[in-house]
């Protein structure tokens, strides 16, 4: 068939007299960034077009003919042979031009009881929630290696911080359980935000539906969709669906910096915890000795980037009128940059913590410092009787007494014990001691091995979205 050449004529241009400005074409195209759709585009208009032809509405050869012209542009796009051109504004301006030129007037009923506002909808629906399953699927990833660095390193014992400052002697799996515990909620956000994703928005054309006799339910068989939009208006006009998505990611992303803090942290001097390889730190300019966290600051740092793209995306929506408005147009920035920073920050974390070395002896050696068990006194003479707040009253006076000699707190005898109270005993050392400490530590969740095992036994309760 001959190709039909568009010239850049614009497919709304019957209404208007003058040729738009350049500057005006410059400023308002999306190609530029939209056209990463591509896929989603093709898919939802194939989709489209089957149903057309399936409920008369357009001849059926043509409907096939559609099919056939999407997918020969899908794969010129595919191995780099296709130009999106600016003049033309959008990723579906692009291959609708592209399809009539191919196809001739058939490509011109493609469009028939749709709009470019549902049309965009679904395309972001499609595209994210292919990026949900995949993002959650490197969710997995990285709370598996927790799992796994907490096996490995069974046993360990580090302090607990509270203010930045040596709490209590916890097991080092423990603490590293914590941010399984964190992803395992991430990963529920994700999936319980894909219901409302996987919703069909195609046939609410520009806001208020058509009266050509579409089937929708076929459509949301075909491309897969759980539901369709049960409000033309609504279903062109917001996005809180992306905006869940990117608070949801942002809490992610809150999660990942406050690891990459830690990592930060414990690889200093100071701190001496852990060990960074190699490939994932960088040097100095200028001082030679130098090997810094920059994996953990970049993830730290990209964090901002996210909470920035969430308060764009509730900026843009919060004085939008009823139903779609241009403004919308810069919802594919935000949500692409989100996509693209969660996805790298997950790659590269679970690139690098299976290769951290953590100090074992110095984690230990630190546990037992800055009177860490001193709540484990307290809780001994708890047990021997005395009521809580009594008990906090003397263990405090006995660290003041060990910071005063220069003294830990098993570095007392039982006599200087016994002045603060007669029921300190001869088992008050092996209560203090930080092995003790941490394995007396048996409420569920605490950091008893027998409870930490308790944690790795059992199964995880989120699982990627299907």
């Amino acid at each position: 068939m001959k190709k039909t050449k568009n010239n850049g004529k614009k497919l709304w241009g019957g209404r208007f007299g003058e040729k738009t400005a350049r500057v005006v074409e410059s400023f308002t195209e999306s190609v530029s960034f939209d056209k990463r759709l591509w896929k989603y585009d093709i898919e939802g208009s194939i989709a489209h077009a089957k149903m057309l032809g399936r409920q008369g509405i357009i001849p059926k050869k043509d409907a096939a003919l559609i099919v056939k012209g999407l997918s020969g542009i899908a794969a010129d796009i595919e191995q780099g042979r296709f130009r999106f051109r600016e003049e033309l504004e959008d990723v579906h301006m692009n291959i609708e031009s592209a399809l009539t030129e191919r196809i001739g007037p058939a490509g011109g009923r493609l469009h028939t009881a749709r709009s470019r506002n549902d049309q965009v909808a679904l395309d972001i629906r499609l595209y994210l929630r292919d990026e949900v399953k995949e993002i959650s699927g490197l969710l997995e990833k990285l709370r598996d290696i927790f799992i796994d660095l907490a096996k490995k390193n069974f046993g360990v014992i580090m302090p607990g911080y509270t203010h930045l400052q040596r709490a209590q002697p916890v097991l080092l799996s423990h603490h590293l359980l914590a941010y399984k515990e964190m992803l395992e909620r991430d990963l529920e956000r994700l999936a319980d935000g894909l219901k409302r994703i996987n919703v069909l928005p195609l046939g609410s054309c520009a806001l208020s539906g058509t009266s050509l006799p579409i089937d929708r339910q076929y459509v949301a068989e075909l491309l897969g969709f759980g539901k369709v939009s049960a409000n033309s208006i609504d279903a062109v006009s917001d996005r809180d669906f992306v905006i869940e998505f990117i608070a949801g990611a942002a809490i992610l992303m809150m999660h990942l910096s406050r690891l990459s803090e830690e990592i930060v942290l414990w690889s200093t001097e100071e701190f001496g915890f852990i060990e960074l390889p190699d490939a994932f730190a960088t040097g100095s300019s200028i001082m030679p000795q130098k090997k810094n966290p920059d994996v953990a600051e970049l993830s730290r740092g990209k964090t901002g980037r996210v909470y920035g793209n969430l308060m764009a995306m509730l900026t843009i929506m919060k004085g939008l009128p009823l139903s779609y408005n241009r403004d919308l147009q810069e919802d594919k920035p935000a949500l692409f940059d989100t996509v693209d920073t969660v996805k790298a920050a997950l790659e590269v974390l679970g690139a690098m913590l299976p290769n951290i070395k953590f100090k074992k002896e110095r984690l230990l050696s630190t546990a037992g410092e800055g009177y860490s068990t001193a709540t484990d006194m307290a809780e001994y003479l708890v047990k021997k009787g005395l009521p809580f707040r009594q008990a906090h009253e003397v263990t405090g006076r006995v660290v003041r007494h060990a910071i005063e000699k220069g003294t830990d707190l098993d570095g007392l005898s039982l006599e200087e014990l016994k002045g603060f109270s007669p029921l300190f005993g001869t088992d008050i050392f092996d209560a203090i001691r930080v092995q003790s400490a941490v394995a007396a530590k048996t409420s569920y969740g605490g950091t008893s091995p027998g409870c930490v095992r308790a944690q790795l036994k059992g199964k995880s309760r989120s699982k990627r979205p299907s």
